[in-house]
C-alpha cells in the first residue's frame, strides 16, 4: 500500500515550496498525484520531475 504526502511535505523533501508541486500536480507533472478537494495526494516515492526552466550545459 502506497504512503501519499501532502504538499508541503513533498516540497520539504524536494527544495521547493508547495505552491510549486501543487503546479507540478495540476499538470500532470508528479506521477500517482491525486487530488482530494482541495487539496494533492503525493505518492511517498514519487521522482521530482525536471525543472524545465533550468536549461542544461551542452559541451
Amino acid at each position: 500500500m502506497n504512503e501519499y504526502l501532502k504538499p508541503q511535505e513533498i516540497g520539504d523533501k524536494w527544495g521547493v515550496t508547495a505552491r510549486q508541486v501543487q503546479f507540478l500536480c495540476k499538470n500532470g507533472r508528479i506521477v500517482g498525484a491525486i487530488k482530494f478537494g482541495n487539496t494533492w495526494a503525493i505518492p511517498q516515492n514519487a521522482e521530482k520531475p525536471i525543472d524545465k526552466r533550468i536549461r542544461l550545459k551542452e559541451k
